[in-house]
This record gives structure tokens, sequence and C-alpha cells, in this order.
């Protein structure tokens, strides 16, 4: 009878102990999903602390109707330019940033020459001979008057320290006509005949 007793008592001992072996093995396991959950959510934070976005509208100037939006959209150490633009006349033109974003004389002068923070002449994007920070180039309007130009470079950043990249504070001219990526100081595109202040 002793003997029964010993034995029910020693399968109870191990049942216990199993029983808590699991209950631990199941604490583990969940101490790693919240562990993961954590780290995952904290990489999230930690991409979209990276991630910097400016959205404004283009106005007309010069007695055009030309109009629009702009985005500029910094990830990962680059930033991607978009303007849709409308009101235009059919054919190409010129787009800059200038160096204010003071847009309200009616001509558009008031945001200033080209934005050129290294002093470099007027060119073409990515000319060896040298270009403006400004100088984005030109753009096709369709037939209906409408024109989209898109961009991404790691020369520009969105509110960094770096004077010689930052394009807060800056804005967007479309011009009446063609850059010529070679006349100084401008390219020779004509009339501002659109507006947009690159603020926050």
């Amino acid at each position: 009878m002793k003997k029964i007793a010993s034995i029910a008592f020693m399968s109870l001992a191990i049942l216990a102990t199993s029983c808590k072996k699991d209950k631990k093995e199941d604490n583990n396991a969940e101490d790693k999903v919240e562990a993961t959950t954590s780290e995952d959510n904290s990489s999230n934070i930690s991409e979209a602390a990276k991630e910097e976005k400016v959205t404004f509208k283009l106005s007309p100037k010069s007695g055009s109707k030309a109009s629009g939006s702009v985005v500029f959209k910094e990830n990962d150490g680059k930033v991607t330019f978009t303007a849709v633009i409308g009101g235009l006349a059919e054919g190409t033109h010129a787009i800059h940033i200038h160096e204010s974003a003071d847009c309200s004389s009616e001509d558009g002068k008031s945001t200033g020459g080209h934005w050129n923070p290294t002093g470099k002449p007027h060119g073409k994007w990515g000319d060896a001979g040298g270009y403006h920070k400004g100088d984005i180039g030109n753009f096709e309007a369709d037939e209906n008057g409408n024109g989209t130009i898109t961009m991404t470079t790691d020369e520009w950043c969105i509110g960094c320290d770096d004077a010689s990249k930052n394009v807060l504070g800056k804005a967007i001219i479309v011009h009446q006509g063609v850059d010529d990526f070679t006349s100084q100081p401008s390219g020779d595109a004509g009339a501002r005949i659109s507006c947009g202040g690159i603020i926050q």
C-alpha cells in the first residue's frame, strides 16, 4: 500500500514539474513576442522620423492662369520633388528653385534669383561645367495646358543644417519660356508665371 502511495506521489510531483516547465516556456515565448513587437514598433517610429514632407500650392503670376501643387518628400537621404501644373500654354516651360519664399510681387520677382548657394554658373542639372542647386530644368505642357515634372536627388534636404542643401525658405518658380541652360544667370526662360513658397 505504501509502495502504491509513493508511486502516486512521485507521479503527481513529475506532473507538477512538467506543468511549471510548460508555463515557464509559454512565458518565455510571450516575452519574445513582446520584444519582437517592441523592436518592430521602434523600427517603424525610426523610419517615420527619417521622413520629411512639404506640400504647397503654386499661384498665378504675371497675368497668367498657371497654378498647381508641389510636393518635396525626403526619405533615406534623398529628396523627391513632384510638381503638377495647369493653366499653361502648350509647350516647354522652365521650372526653378529661387532664393526666397516671398511670392508677394505680381511678377514673382520678390523671390530673387535662382537658388545658388555654391556659387556655380547656371546650367543643366548634373552638368560637369556647373549648375545651380535650383536649376531643376524644363518640362512639357500638353494641349490642355497641363504638365508634370518629378526628380530625385541627394543634393537637397528638408530642414537640415546644411545651407547648401536645405530647400526650406526658398520658392518654386514656373517660367513662361524654355531654359536654354546656357544664358547667364538664369537660362533666358522668360516671365515668372507661377510661384509657391517652400514653407512647412
